[in-house]
């Protein structure tokens, strides 16, 4: 992170050469001569040839805002955050518009122990840069602040807006897994300590029951919680949820019961909708399991669980053409849904479209290797993520 972040910022100081003066006086093109020769160290990466250079430069022409500002970046870079300081402070007070500069700035600020003064120029640069790699390292010293202040709460819009920017960075991911992680901690603290006979106790141990597999401690929990108030919200689905796991008529009814009453309580809630078109389709009741379906995908059109219900109900009812545009649809639009792919692909293979088919089948084979992989890395954290348990169930019913 460290070297690409400095070679993002090397490039912004090539780039600002048309900033500089060009002039005829002498002690203009002494400046220039300089400026010149330190952007030549750069691009033979010498940028401790690069440094006197621009100091040259600084003292020739003491206000200009690009020498300043990369003679900052560089002695930043050279692990001399106290002399790079002066320089990053005038660059961004002769030019506040300087995002990526007053970000350093605020970096170098961070290395000297000037915590205050950091986090102000650090907030003030993050939200205007547009680098991946610069905002990248910027937000995450932000993260570090608020984390050492004890200022969680702070933390999770910059968060955010980094899963944004760099979604595949392991820093990034790491960082947003510990901070929600302690978040977590300090709301299930606070609630054991305020409110500790409340539904929301008993709903929220039901959710660390799940965490470690224990099913009935949570179902019990959930049931606890349903009677302390049965409208707390997603209550009634999410014990819905946990009841369908089972297989005694017993807690198949209830399972039926708590979808109605959660979609009785909010009539747009599109997850009970599919729950309850799925039962329906397995009791053979498919005219009403596809009016069912086609709510759900109209309430929540990118739901690709919901499509691929709707495509299934369409074939059982000898809708071909309709399931195909349905599927082909979800595949365009989640093309990492391995269930999609197989269906789709189950679906051309009955059509004659044997090129087509090997092609989805093998598209899903390759996505359920890295599901499976996946799935086993999870299982040692004890942690089964809701999609993955939805994909596993829509493609064991589908088979």
């Amino acid at each position: 992170m460290a070297g690409s972040f400095r070679e993002a910022l090397i490039i912004v100081i090539l780039l600002s050469s048309s900033a500089y003066s060009q002039d005829v006086d002498a002690n203009r093109i002494a400046f220039s001569e300089h400026v010149q020769k330190a952007q030549q160290f750069l691009r033979e990466k010498h940028p401790d040839l690069a440094i006197p250079e621009l100091q040259a430069a600084a003292a020739l022409k003491p206000n200009d805002v690009a020498v300043e500002g990369d003679l900052g970046v560089l002695l930043y870079f050279q692990g001399k955050p106290d002399d790079a300081i002066p320089h990053l402070r005038k660059a961004v007070d002769l030019d506040p518009a300087l995002a990526q500069m007053k970000g350093v700035l605020g970096l170098a600020e961070l290395r000297t122990g000037d915590y205050g003064s950091a986090r102000k120029d650090l907030e003030a640069a993050f939200p205007l840069i547009a680098d991946k790699k610069v905002k990248t390292q910027i937000g995450l010293s932000l993260v570090g602040l608020y984390t050492q202040s004890g200022e969680l709460d702070q933390a999770p819009p910059v968060l955010v807006s980094l899963l944004k920017t760099a979604p595949d960075s392991p820093e990034v991911l790491y960082a947003s897994y510990r901070t929600f992680s302690d978040l977590a901690g300090e709301s299930m603290l606070a609630l054991s300590l305020r409110v500790p006979e409340s539904a929301q106790m008993h709903q929220m141990i039901a959710h660390e029951e799940i965490r470690q597999g224990k099913t009935n401690e949570a179902i019990a929990e959930y049931r606890k919680a349903l009677a302390i108030d049965p409208r707390l919200p997603g209550i009634h689905f999410e014990l819905a949820e946990l009841l369908r796991t089972g297989q005694d008529v017993t807690s198949k009814k209830e399972m039926d019961r708590e979808y109605h009453a959660a979609l009785a309580q909010d009539p747009r809630d599109e997850k009970s909708l599919c729950r309850l078109a799925e039962l329906d389709a397995e009791r053979g009741d498919f005219q009403r399991a596809l009016e069912q379906f086609n709510q759900a995908v109209l309430l929540q059109p990118s739901d690709s669980n919901a499509k691929l219900g709707l495509a299934k109900t369409l074939i059982e009812l000898n809708q071909n053409d309709k399931a195909l545009i349905v599927l082909e649809e979800v595949v365009r639009e989640e093309p990492t849904d391995a269930t999609a792919h197989y269906r789709l692909g189950t679906m051309y293979r009955r059509l004659g479209r044997v090129d087509d088919a090997k092609r989805e089948i093998a598209t899903y084979k390759n996505l359920k290797e890295l599901k499976d992989k996946l799935r086993a890395r999870y299982k040692v954290l004890m942690i089964q993520p809701d999609e993955m348990r939805a994909e596993e169930d829509a493609h064991s019913s589908n088979r």
